[in-house]
């Protein structure tokens, strides 16, 4: 009796490894069983995490994009702003000089006159 549990045993360790031909691989892969059955369905939880992390990604991204937009349109206002100002406080200087100004009071016929001395300080004593 020990002589046939050993030999059922050898028998099991002898038997070569069970090979999954090409053919029966194509036809489950063209079947369609393979990938539902096997992959899929086994790495359900890790393809789920796959998709999660790509939605996230894109959001990301997206996000992204929109902040380098707002920055280059900001970038861009600030920018002419600075011009604008530039221009600004240029045409202020120019309209502020004496001889401007007095060209000005005369082409609106505003009956100034111009001072020819000086100012000079009251002093009031109490």
């Amino acid at each position: 009796m020990a002589d046939e549990k050993e030999n059922t045993v050898i028998e099991k360790k002898d038997e070569p490894v069970k090979r999954v031909s090409t053919r029966t691989l194509l036809r489950d892969l063209m079947s369609g069983s393979m990938v539902t059955d096997k992959i899929i369905l086994k790495n359900i939880w890790f393809l789920f995490m796959l998709t999660i992390l790509g939605a996230f990604y894109i959001a990301n991204r997206f996000h992204a994009e929109r902040l380098t937009r707002e920055s280059s349109k900001l970038q861009r206002e600030v920018r002419d702003l600075r011009s604008e100002s530039l221009s600004t406080s240029a045409s202020l200087m120019s309209v502020s000089k004496q001889s401007e100004v007095f060209s000005l009071v005369k082409e609106r016929e505003l009956n100034l006159e111009e001072l020819r001395e000086p100012p000079f300080k009251l002093i009031v004593s109490k």
